[in-house]
């Protein structure tokens, strides 16, 4: 693709990782931001990326804070230009049936997965509409599409995710700013690999394509959705599962 900027919340997670690499390869000026609170983490993973060969950029920021957010693109644009690109990726759980779920865990998964999309989109739309260009590409989850136990407040921020995308895609189609979701399945990470491995093999059983997920398989469909010519898919949720989850 034509040298393009991309802003990557959450990018030095796993999945984040491999996407601002993969994105980079495409010739993209990549800028990841992480928690203020991992700074110090995140200028490691920096210098790892560079050794690598990918020149990243990180910001810190509370993507829960409109403010904070704002201030994050704006120091993002000077690191690298005006965002072209964003990749919404960052996102916690706090798992807990609702019967014992806390308002304070309902509040941080929604905060965190869904305000921090707002926040971010919010505060690159503009220019995006303003230059005829932009992408918008969310990673929400499988269990966005069909729920799962424990998950309530997870599996609402995640839906929520998609009807924002496909409200968002209708507003910047006639302005050349695509909008899309990327619904992973179960991915290996240091999340899943905790799983004890009966219960993870019970998953694996579970997926026609009969493996976990690769960080890649999802970078590989951001930069798909990402590339200039991606410009008549909009609106879409692409599903990354393996054939776990048909809809």
């Amino acid at each position: 693709m034509a040298q393009k900027t991309a802003l990557v919340t959450g990018g030095t997670g796993t999945i984040g990782s491999e996407i601002c690499r993969q994105l980079s390869q495409a010739g993209c000026q990549v800028v990841a931001t992480c928690l203020p609170a991992e700074e110090g983490m995140a200028t490691e993973w920096q210098a790892k990326q560079k050794k690598d060969g990918y020149d990243i950029g990180v910001v810190p920021c509370d993507l829960t804070d409109f403010e904070a957010t704002r201030a994050a693109v704006v120091k993002a644009t000077e690191l690298a230009g005006p965002i072209d690109i964003l990749v919404n990726v960052a996102g916690i759980t706090r798992d807990a049936t609702l019967r014992k779920m806390t308002h304070e865990q309902w509040r941080d998964v929604l905060q965190a997965n869904l305000d921090s999309v707002f926040n971010a989109t919010r505060n690159v739309i503009e220019g995006m509409l303003d230059r005829g260009f932009g992408r918008v590409i969310s990673i929400s989850s499988i269990n966005g599409q069909k729920g799962q136990f424990g998950q309530a407040n997870y599996a609402a921020s995640k839906a929520g995710i998609h009807g924002f995308t496909m409200s968002i895609a209708q507003e910047g189609a006639r302005k050349g700013v695509t909008a899309n979701t990327v619904s992973p399945g179960y991915i290996e990470s240091p999340m899943v690999n905790a799983v004890p491995e009966d219960i993870r093999n019970q998953i694996i059983a579970q997926i026609p394509r009969n493996r976990l997920g690769r960080p890649a398989d999802i970078a590989r469909t951001v930069v798909f959705l990402a590339a200039d010519d991606a410009d008549f898919i909009t609106g879409a949720n692409i599903p990354v599962n393996g054939g776990h989850y048909m809809s």
